[in-house]
């Protein structure tokens, strides 16, 4: 176990709304346990706050008893809005949206998992920040709050906003919260691995959208297009192949993919290979002139040149800095 640090204990509140999704709340909670575990002492304290105080159910059934309500909840170092799934707008949460206003005023950090970043919405919170949501409420939040700046990445730290996409991420998010305090690189490494988790995931990385949502259900060509390229990242097909296996010409195929996916297809089809490739980076031992190959590359040159243009990092050093996570 590490030495004790000589940081304070840091109090975060998770504010759980009904229907709230339990594995959001869990992974974040349990990733604090675990920091605290790893430096032998309290660094952190998690409670949890409800509106009125009374139980709380949530979206698998599951009700719990919050510690404190809004009205008698303790300072708070940190405060998260676990969302509700599916979300749920609610007018009695007025006396919620003016408590979090008041914990803006005082310069607490805010911040929402899965859902929750919809409330700070509605709270005219983040304005000027950028945040994410789950990706199923993408482009809800969007066309209702037009104003902010919402990505597809899995967490946003963006100064004392910070959001995540819910589920496993959440866990991602506090490691991330946690390495960033003195000492807690190593507190944060420590308790990634109590937590078995083999790879902190980074805030560049996005949600994987499924692209039959992205596209809906009127686009069944550009979906097996689409899937013959993932089936083929190996050995890459030409376009002319690709359209002839799908009945389109290659013309045909560039306004598609321009249309719905804003690129040409063989953008698109790089960017899979390169993904593909980032996977094996971090999850594998296999060396980087073995995953240019698998991924249809011709050399490693050619490989690293094209996976730097696109991450912002060369292959080697991708892996170097996630192992030091």
């Amino acid at each position: 176990m590490l030495q004790p640090s000589a940081q304070p204990t840091r109090t975060f509140g998770f504010l759980v709304m009904p229907n709230f999704t339990t594995i959001g709340l869990a992974s974040a909670v349990e990733t604090l346990r675990m920091a605290n575990l790893a430096a032998c002492r309290t660094l952190y304290r998690s409670v949890l706050i409800a509106a009125s105080g009374e139980p709380v159910t949530a979206s698998n059934g599951m009700r719990i008893l919050p510690d404190h309500s809004i009205a008698d909840a303790p300072p708070l170092d940190a405060l998260f809005v676990v969302g509700a799934n599916p979300i749920i707008t609610d007018r009695s949460s007025r006396p919620l949206i003016d408590w979090l206003r008041q914990l803006a005023r005082h310069k607490v950090p805010l911040g929402g998992i899965c859902t929750g970043s919809q409330l700070l919405a509605r709270a005219d919170l983040l304005k000027g920040y950028r945040c994410t949501i789950h990706w199923e409420d993408i482009e809800a939040l969007k066309e209702r709050f037009p104003g902010i700046v919402i990505s597809n990445q899995l967490f946003e730290l963006d100064r004392d906003r910070y959001t995540c996409s819910g589920g496993v991420a959440a866990m991602d998010m506090m490691l991330h919260l946690v390495a960033r305090e003195p000492d807690g690189a190593q507190v944060a490494a420590k308790a990634a691995e109590l937590l078995l988790c083999d790879r902190v995931r980074g805030e560049r990385e996005r949600q994987r959208v499924p692209l039959r949502t992205r596209l809906g259900s009127g686009q069944p060509k550009l979906s097996q297009v689409v899937a013959i390229m993932e089936a083929n990242l190996e050995e890459p097909l030409g376009l002319e192949e690709l359209a002839g296996l799908n009945e389109v010409t290659v013309r045909q195929l560039e306004r598609l993919f321009h249309k719905y996916l804003g690129r040409t297809p063989s953008q698109y089809y790089l960017e899979l290979r390169l993904s593909r490739a980032r996977e094996l980076l971090l999850r594998s031992d296999s060396q980087v002139r073995e995953i240019a190959l698998a991924c249809g590359f011709t050399s490693p040159a050619h490989f690293s040149k094209s996976y730097s243009r696109f991450f912002g990092l060369s292959p080697l050093g991708e892996r170097r800095q996630a192992s030091l996570h």
